[in-house]
């Protein structure tokens, strides 16, 4: 039997074929090729703990930077109390000086010796005067200690409400390296750059606390994507990031019920121009640190929560740059979980 012959496939069927195949491995547009983060249990739950701790940090210092605030208006208050007690007391003492000189006898036997009724009335008349003068000049003293004494007692409680936020705040930054240590844990070098630009500051309450805030704008980063939304301060640091020259390829919100994406608090910043890829080189790499050191320099006004970038985490609670290895492998084998291919931002 001869064998059947083989016809040749039609270019455009082949090419097709090409374009399916890319379409379904993800090197589309960059929409097409979001990190894919599957962690172990092991660190979802570490990211988990390391979210939790960073977001009671933020809560903590701001509260104290309130308790601070509060302090010293109190001490401007306790200030001008005192100086007011100073003048006050001085006025009473030059008065009860003239009145011990005058004598009250001296003033009775100016009435008695009144030589009609109305005179005698006149006299009792500016005695009442002068005796309501008197009580109201001990009454403003006896008064301006009070508010000294309340003054005082709330620069005590203001110090104390410090030294509980203090307290707090030294407990969630033990909380946040335990969790760094499942994450790999010891301090490294980082990126900081003081050349970074300066961004706007979110808006804070007028005490300096943080607004407590839910997903509630549309993401503009998934315009495509229907309940894709973000919080006003993710969408203000996004805005900042481009305002200071990171344009490249930004996702914030997708779904699930792990980390912040899901809430619209965190959003992936693409390292390479063209989207989400392997691991950045080169410029991309560059471009990756800068904006890695942007955001920490200015994570107190955007209310960055933590950085994660080239196997490494910045968190709000203090201590640096520290390793993160959620793979176990060499950096950048993979390059979602390992962040070698974007920057991830978390705000309060």
């Amino acid at each position: 039997m001869p064998a059947p012959v083989r016809r040749p496939r039609p270019a455009s069927l082949l090419a097709l074929l090409v374009a399916a195949v890319l379409l379904v491995a993800g090197f589309g547009t960059p929409a097409n090729a979001e990190p894919n983060e599957i962690p172990s249990t092991k660190v979802a739950q570490a990211r988990q703990n390391l979210e939790s701790a960073a977001g009671q940090y933020i809560e903590a210092e701001a509260a104290m930077l309130k308790a601070k605030k509060e302090q010293t208006t109190m001490n401007q208050t306790l200030l001008a109390a005192e100086n007011r007690y100073t003048r006050v007391r001085a006025s009473v003492a030059k008065y009860a000086a003239d009145a011990y000189k005058a004598g009250r006898l001296g003033v009775i036997g100016v009435m008695l010796n009144a030589n009609t009724s109305d005179e005698f009335l006149a006299r009792s008349a500016a005695l009442e005067k002068l005796t309501a003068r008197d009580e109201a000049r001990i009454s403003e003293l006896v008064q301006v200690k009070k508010e000294i004494s309340a003054a005082k007692a709330a620069v005590d409680a203001s110090v104390q409400e410090q030294a509980k936020h203090f307290a707090e705040m030294a407990k969630l930054r033990k909380a946040a390296d335990k969790a760094l240590s499942a994450l790999g844990g010891e301090a490294t070098r980082g990126w900081v750059d003081p050349n970074s630009p300066l961004a706007i500051p979110a808006k804070r309450n007028s005490d300096g606390t943080w607004p407590k805030e839910v997903c509630s704008i549309d993401d503009p980063t998934r315009k495509t994507v229907a309940g894709a939304c973000i919080t006003p301060r993710t969408l203000h640091a996004y805005q900042q990031a481009q305002k200071d020259g990171f344009k490249r390829y930004t996702s914030c919100w997708r779904p699930g019920d792990m980390y912040e994406h899901p809430k619209g608090r965190a959003c992936d910043f693409s390292a390479a121009a063209g989207g989400f890829g392997g691991t950045a080189g080169g410029a991309d790499r560059t471009y990756g640190n800068k904006l890695a050191a942007y955001f920490v320099k200015n994570a107190s006004a955007l209310g960055v929560m933590y950085v994660i970038w080239f196997c490494q985490v910045w968190t709000a609670t203090g201590g640096g740059w520290h390793r993160y290895s959620p793979t176990g492998s060499s950096c950048g084998d993979s390059p979602s979980a390992d962040h070698t291919d974007h920057v991830h931002l978390s705000v309060y």
